[in-house]
């Protein structure tokens, strides 16, 4: 069993959203802003593709990540999945200790989101994705649920005592080493796979968002330029044109199949 020390900041970890949270607002930050610097070529042309977007739709970079990554966005619900559950278990949110009841309401707050999670994944990318990712995230809420069973975790202004004061309940070795195992593999996916898939979607050399082909004119020449679409504005784009590297207003657009706009960075 851990030292009592040792819980007391395991406790206070979780309440703040433990290293996972730490993690989501590093992704949330650094990675659009490392999209659309190797996208467009970084420097002046990131900051004008930025001001082009507007505060607003700043957040449309990494929505657009996730939703062409299958297995970025699987991780990043598993992950999402486990940080809010252990932020609100670390707060007294999940019940703990024996009895009917008590366990039914965890096994509803386990499953639910995982389900929620998979309904997601499964609109975008199909029924494997989404089985999958259920299954991953349930794994990981299930040991949390393991970890508050065997007295590893306890929720908040919970003092003293041990697992034995929770209905007498005494969790054999191979359900401690069941946690042990979740929060291994929680941390290699919260710390490890999930920043490095992160980047490598950030650096993979296609767009975030549509790429459309417009008639832009400039002066009384008109010319047939590729957009990056940044936003609509009446009957037209707003766009980064990958021809004049420019914000550049297009009409009569027509959407192109590929996103890649220039070469992986790894190549």
């Amino acid at each position: 069993m851990a030292h009592p020390d040792e819980e007391a900041e395991e406790r206070s970890a979780d309440s703040k959203g433990g290293p996972g949270h730490t993690v989501l607002l590093a992704v949330a930050f650094a990675v659009p802003v490392t999209k659309v610097a190797y996208t467009v070529g970084g420097g002046a042309a990131a900051r004008d593709v930025f001001v082009g977007m507007e505060p607003a739709n700043w957040p449309d970079v990494l929505i657009g990540m996730v939703l062409t990554d299958p297995l970025l966005a699987s991780v990043l619900a598993v992950v999402v999945s486990r940080v809010v559950f252990a932020l609100f278990a670390a707060r007294g949110a999940v019940p703990v200790g024996g009895g009917v009841v008590r366990a039914l309401q965890r096994v509803a707050l386990t499953v639910v989101n995982p389900v929620a999670m998979a309904v997601l994944v499964t609109c975008f990318f199909g029924p494997w994705w989404g089985l999958g990712t259920g299954l991953a995230a349930y794994a990981l809420r299930k040991g949390v649920v393991v970890e508050y069973r065997t007295g590893r975790r306890r929720p908040h202004g919970h003092r003293g005592g041990s697992h034995q004061d929770d209905g007498g309940f005494r969790p054999p070795r191979g359900l401690r080493r069941a946690a042990a195992l979740e929060q291994w593999a929680a941390l290699v996916l919260t710390v490890f796979a999930l920043p490095v898939l992160a980047f490598v979607a950030a650096l993979d050399g296609q767009a975030w968002t549509s790429i459309v082909r417009c008639e832009v004119t400039e002066a009384t020449r008109t010319e047939s330029n590729r957009l990056i679409e940044l936003g609509r504005k009446g009957n037209g784009v707003v766009g980064w044109n990958l021809d004049t590297e420019e914000i550049s207003n297009g009409t009569g657009c027509t959407g192109e199949e590929s996103l890649y706009v220039r070469e992986p960075w790894w190549r």
